[in-house]
């Protein structure tokens, strides 16, 4: 009997449980290791920051899923990792030995350096599956501010995270809060937003967040909260009441105690097949890896690998030859701009309206079903 340990309950693992539920390894054991039995779907996160939905709607039961492919699923994250002894310790301090072994943890951030006794308050959006306790902890302190104040609400990273969290976060303070005035700021250390998108998705992404009410200040890269406010590299210090920390994305602390090969922010790099260089039995997927060319960070990609890599391990388990992934070149981008409307974005071709948020509402609900119960047989 071998025994497989999926490391992180990440979106591709998510592929992993359903394809070894649908076609069982019979000399193989599956062990699945993860903070929480509830995984949350990036893609849902704004939705949910926005009010749209419940934190329940944008979850994925991986402690169904794992009885579903007959795995054991142990709520404890793992914290060390030893690929000669071919062993993990979790955070519980149990010590699990494997075969073989998948990595889809996702990623951290560097948080900013604090300086001073009255910082902004500091909403990092990862790890994401820790999120809903900050926003809760952020929500709770706007309950307790008086009325008619005005609060400068930043986010920090031009990319469609930091453009979209920061437009789903406006929104639902605005509806808990109508009696504050609220300012939204965006800083971005790029020229441009979206620098991966076409002109059209760009003009469109600069449209909803003046609809929004929100000022971009590009070539502006933030470093540190100080009183009041957040200084940015270039000496400027630019106000602040609240921070929202979306860019600075690196791999897990306790990756770097590892012997995996490491890539300069602290990403697992792999092959390929998305084995692990250098790791005949390791593989890893999703934000915590290091592809070569590179990839952005962004669920889609954790999501297109999830197949191969379910395949793969297959392979890997009987002996046979593994096949290589293949990223897409372009992929779809949505991106809710809030006031139940969304961008489109794939390459140079861009599109804007409430029929894309209603798409997208559908395109992640039939995601997120998919791996909850009641399952399709």
């Amino acid at each position: 009997m071998q025994h497989l340990l999926l490391i992180g309950a990440g979106h591709a693992h998510a592929f992993v449980l359903e394809a070894f539920a649908n076609q069982p390894e019979a000399d193989l054991a599956i062990t699945v290791v993860s903070d929480s039995p509830l995984s949350a779907y990036s893609g849902s996160v704004p939705a949910w920051l926005s009010g749209e939905c419940t934190l329940r709607e944008t979850q994925i039961d991986v402690a169904a899923l794992c009885q579903r492919a007959g795995a054991r699923f142990i709520a404890s994250p793992a914290v060390a990792l030893d690929s000669t002894a071919r062993h993990v310790t979790l955070a519980n301090g149990d010590v699990l030995h494997f075969d073989m072994a998948s990595l889809n943890v996702g990623s951290a951030l560097t948080l900013p350096e604090q300086h001073g006794q009255h910082l902004p308050h500091l909403l990092a959006m990862r790890p994401l599956s820790s999120l809903h306790h900050r926003w809760q902890a952020l929500r709770d302190d706007v309950e307790q501010l008086p009325p008619s104040v005005s609060q400068r609400v930043v986010s920090v990273g031009g990319g469609a995270a930091g453009c979209e969290t920061l437009m789903s976060v406006m929104e639902q303070l605005r509806r808990q809060r109508p009696d504050i005035h609220w300012q939204g700021h965006l800083l971005s250390a790029s020229p441009r937003l979206l620098p991966e998108a076409g002109r059209l998705p760009r003009w469109l992404i600069q449209r909803a967040l003046a609809k929004a009410g929100i000022q971009v200040h590009y070539r502006v890269r933030g470093e540190a909260l100080v009183d009041g406010g957040i200084s940015a590299r270039d000496g400027k210090r630019i106000e602040a009441d609240i921070v929202l920390w979306a860019t600075g994305a690196v791999g897990h602390g306790w990756l770097t105690d590892t012997r995996l090969p490491l890539d300069a922010r602290g990403f697992i790099q792999v092959e390929n097949t998305l084995a692990v260089v250098g790791q005949r039995n390791i593989f890893a997927a999703g934000d915590c890896t290091a592809f070569d060319p590179p990839l952005p960070n962004a669920g889609v990609y954790a999501v297109r690998m999830g197949t191969r890599l379910a395949d793969n391990l297959r392979a890997a388990c009987r002996g046979e030859t593994l096949s290589a992934w293949q990223p897409p070149k372009r992929v779809l981008a949505l991106i809710g701009t809030g006031g139940g409307r969304a961008i489109a974005s794939r390459g140079a071709m861009g599109f804007s309206g409430r029929w894309v948020w209603q798409w997208k509402k559908r395109i992640d609900a039939r995601f997120i079903a998919r791996f909850n119960p009641p399952f399709e047989d």
